[in-house]
This record gives C-alpha cells, structure tokens and sequence, in this order.
C-alpha cells in the first residue's frame, strides 16, 4: 500500500515538484559555501518529499547548540514560509476525501521543514 500511496504522492501529490524545489534550494546552498548545512538538510528534504510514506521524521540524539542555531536561522530565513506552504497544501488536499492521504504527508513534512536539523528521517519498518 506504502509503494501505491508513494506512487501516487509523486505523481498527483505534488512530490515530484517539491523534490525539484528542495533540490534546487539545496543547489544554491552549496554554492554559497556557508550554507551547506541548510543544503544538506535540503537533500534530506527532497528524499523524504518523494516518497513520505512509509517514513517518519525522528530527533538526532547527537545534534547539539549548533543545530539549534542553524534552525533558528532557518526558520527565518525559510523555514516559515515551507511550513506554512505544506500546511496549506495539506488542508487543501484534505478538502476531498481521495486527497486526505496526501494532506497527511503534507501535514508530516511541515515539523522537518520548519525545524531540519537535527533530525532524521527513517523508515517505519
């Protein structure tokens, strides 16, 4: 079932676009070399926007001040603006009864898109 939601997401839901965002997000935080922090958390986002299902969002143990400040830092700089988009999204896709799944995943990408570092994603299984 996880695989047909998957499929589904990518095509209808919007995750094929939302990849290209992130990925492009991430693209420009490496160029601007300070930035590759938010550009790797980028990618993580990209991954878990392809395919949400069967993945949950868990906090890294490890992470540390430096996390914290980074996520500070993108939450104003981003992290607002893509949380605020997938909520919309997510109610959006809510409206219709086929469209409630994937108003779910959008409601799960907005904690990682508002706060990612310091976070992993991992799989249910």
């Amino acid at each position: 079932m996880r695989l047909i939601l998957n499929i589904l997401w990518f095509i209808f839901g919007s995750g094929f676009l939302l990849a290209i965002g992130y990925g492009v997000a991430a693209l420009i935080c490496f160029v601007l070399i300070v930035t590759i922090p938010f550009g790797i958390a980028s990618l993580r986002l990209a991954v878990y926007s392809l395919w949400p299902f069967g993945r949950t969002v868990v906090s890294r143990p490890g992470a540390g001040v430096a996390s914290g400040l980074g996520n500070i830092i993108w939450v104003v700089v981003a992290g607002w603006w893509l949380a605020l988009t997938h909520i919309v999204a997510g109610v959006a896709q809510c409206v219709t009864i086929i469209g409630i799944p994937f108003g779910i995943a959008n409601f799960k990408l907005v904690p990682v898109a508002f706060w990612p570092l310091g976070r992993d994603i991992v799989e249910l299984d």
